[in-house]
């Protein structure tokens, strides 16, 4: 996302108050602009797809739907958006299996409000945003997973996606291969990347297909 475009924010939070306080702080810089507001994980999905947000603010724990269930429904419905994690916990268990289940970054509400802006402007123009705490537990289950085996850090699907852009198939043929979207096929992309700490498909292919020379 280029840094000069205006970021379209997505609030999804079962607390009234917590919603307009991200709507108040994300209204103090002219980059954002909140379009929608979600109470439940349900009322995410529909809203998601009809509005087509950059940014979704999705909360943790929520009555209904939790948001490790709404960020897999809106990535089966093909949400291409970046989705931060907005919570109070900062469990390694809810932090892993948010980010494996591929958000593209986990803030802790307990941040100071400028740091917290700061955070969510970066993750809209770099594609990653972390307290410092979740970014130092991932930063120690990385480097042990990788010393082992960095495919472990996939998902079963990102392993599919990368096992046919290792085939030399584009976008649009993995998609049509794994019947689902394209915009699906570049969400799973970009977060495989992200994990196996390379820049490019190519620099990911040469890994997968050295991995399995092994």
């Amino acid at each position: 996302m280029s840094e000069k475009s205006i970021c379209q924010v997505l609030i999804v939070d079962d607390h009234p108050l917590m919603r307009r306080g991200i709507r108040q702080l994300l209204e103090t810089d002219d980059y954002f602009s909140v379009i929608g507001e979600a109470s439940s994980g349900a009322e995410a999905i529909g809203l998601a797809s009809r509005l087509s947000p950059d940014i979704i603010l999705l909360d943790l724990n929520m009555k209904g739907l939790s948001g490790l269930d709404t960020l897999n429904g809106l990535r089966r419905d093909g949400v291409s958006a970046r989705i931060i994690v907005l919570t109070v916990s900062d469990a390694r268990s809810d932090i892993f299996a948010l980010i494996d289940a591929g958000a593209d970054g986990y803030l802790l509400k307990d941040s100071d409000p400028e740091t917290l802006l700061d955070a969510i402007r970066h993750g809209a123009v770099h594609g990653a945003a972390f307290s410092e705490q979740v970014r130092q537990y991932l930063a120690q289950r990385n480097d042990k997973i990788r010393s082992d085996d960095p495919f472990l850090l996939l998902t079963e699907r990102e392993l599919d996606v990368l096992q046919e852009v290792a085939r030399g198939l584009s976008n649009k043929q993995v998609a049509a291969t794994l019947h689902i979207s394209e915009e699906t096929v570049k969400v799973h992309i970009r977060n495989l990347l992200r994990k196996l700490n390379v820049r490019s498909r190519v620099a990911a292919t040469v890994l997968f297909l050295n991995a399995r020379m092994l």
